[in-house]
């Protein structure tokens, strides 16, 4: 006799891909050159569910946390400090850190920097932090 299986589950709803994101190449410093403001990040391509995001930075970011998701953060060009209430990491070129969920951090730079943002593509880039100037929606290069 055989067993019944469960049905399959359906996938999840996909998430649009913002502009040609993973039809074409994206040339980082290019896409960088694009981004005026500090702090809003662009969605530069999504891959299963989780976006890869650009954004420049200069200041100080607001102290929060994501419940539910990690954050990997990548710095492409400058000198980017990931603070938490016990430490201070300094990322430079080509070096990554995952802040892993529910940890409160905020992130800063003495001078501009350019960093890669890896996380799922719900997340709000404040966190559980109070909505400010700093949250943005989510938004692709231009």
């Amino acid at each position: 006799m055989l067993g019944r299986c469960a049905p399959t589950p359906p996938p999840p709803a996909a998430v649009p891909l913002p502009s040609k994101a993973g039809e074409e190449k994206l040339s980082l410093p290019t896409a960088f050159a694009t981004i005026a403001d500090r702090w809003h990040p662009r969605v530069a391509a999504v891959a299963n569910g989780h976006d890869i995001r650009l954004v420049k930075t200069h200041g100080t970011f607001p102290w929060h946390a994501h419940a539910d998701a990690d954050e990997v953060f990548l710095c492409w060009r400058g000198e980017f400090r990931i603070e938490f209430r016990d430490r201070v990491v300094t990322l430079g070129p080509g070096e990554l850190l995952v802040v892993p969920r529910g940890t409160e951090h905020r992130t800063a730079s003495d001078a501009e920097a350019e960093v890669l943002i890896f996380e799922p593509s719900e997340v709000v880039n404040t966190g559980d932090g109070a909505p400010s100037t700093f949250t943005a929606e989510r938004t692709s290069l231009a």
